[in-house]
């Protein structure tokens, strides 16, 4: 979730940074500096609680021959839910201690993030979440095992406003087919964002991929849906247009998907949240 202020445009960042945006990234770096009650749940909790994945080229790479064995590191066999962009860890924590039938892995680039994470599983004594520092499309390439998770959340990613950056934007065409790799059968991917034409993005990206099913097709259209809405209101300081959604397919809330401090910021500011839900065909 993007909850701190960006780094400097990407363009003029170094070759060995341009490397990696090759392939999106999860969410954008930001420092890494840990301090206070945050580096004292990493000293606490990291040997518990982090995922120590052996390393590849950078400090977010995952080496292609690790595997992450779920029944080992959490001592049981359960469902397992994977949060792409984990932030703060408000979301995954939560629901985790409403699920305690369900592992889940917290899947972040930004280390105070995932230290905010395990203050959070600290707090609320939770022993089914694990949190590790990686680049999502590794994370889904090699680290976790075919068919091996049954709900995989990718919500607020970077959207990446610019349109020469639109490329740049994690949900695409490659990461539709990774997420469907780690997917059980039927296995669901929830997806939001706050900004209507990243939403337009990621539902023309899985509507087409002959390896999703939107489990809400059809639903919120026309007056009902929220791209309506941003359009007629001139939301996101867009001119106003008479352009009415009749395709729909938006989700409503997911009710496991806690309402978040950056969630209610975008609230605050007057957009809209789009969410989609699709099942693995």
């Amino acid at each position: 979730m993007t909850t701190e202020p960006a780094l400097p445009d990407a363009t003029d960042t170094a070759d060995t940074e341009d490397r990696h945006f090759r392939s999106p990234v999860s969410f954008v770096r930001r420092g890494s500096r840990l301090q206070g009650r945050r580096q004292q749940a990493w000293d606490e909790l990291s040997d518990r609680f982090v995922v120590d994945v052996p390393r590849d080229e950078a400090d977010t790479s995952v080496h292609p021959d690790y595997v992450f064995d779920a029944t080992a590191e959490f001592g049981r066999t359960a469902p397992l839910v994977v949060e792409i962009g984990s932030g703060l860890g408000e979301a995954v924590t939560h629901a985790a201690e409403a699920n305690p039938d369900k592992d889940f892995l917290a899947v972040e680039v930004y280390l105070p993030g995932l230290a905010q994470t395990l203050q959070r599983i600290g707090q609320k004594g939770l022993t089914n979440v694990r949190v590790v520092q990686a680049n999502a499309p590794e994370v889904l390439t090699t680290m976790l095992p075919a068919g091996s998770v049954d709900e995989v959340w990718v919500f607020f990613p970077d959207p990446w406003h610019k349109t020469r950056h639109h490329k740049r934007r994690l949900v695409k065409e490659s990461f539709a087919e990774l997420v469907a790799r780690v997917l059980v059968p039927g296995g669901t991917w929830r997806l939001a964002t706050d900004w209507s034409d990243y939403a337009v993005q990621m539902r023309e990206v899985l509507d087409a991929s002959s390896l999703f099913g939107n489990l809400h097709a059809g639903e919120r259209a026309g007056a009902d849906s929220p791209l309506t809405r941003v359009r007629r209101e001139g939301l996101e300081n867009k001119a106003p247009e008479d352009d009415v959604d009749e395709r729909g397919g938006w989700a409503p809330r997911f009710e496991g998907r806690t309402l978040t401090s950056f969630e209610n910021k975008a609230h605050q500011a007057g957009r809209l949240i789009f969410d989609l839900a699709y099942r693995r065909v």
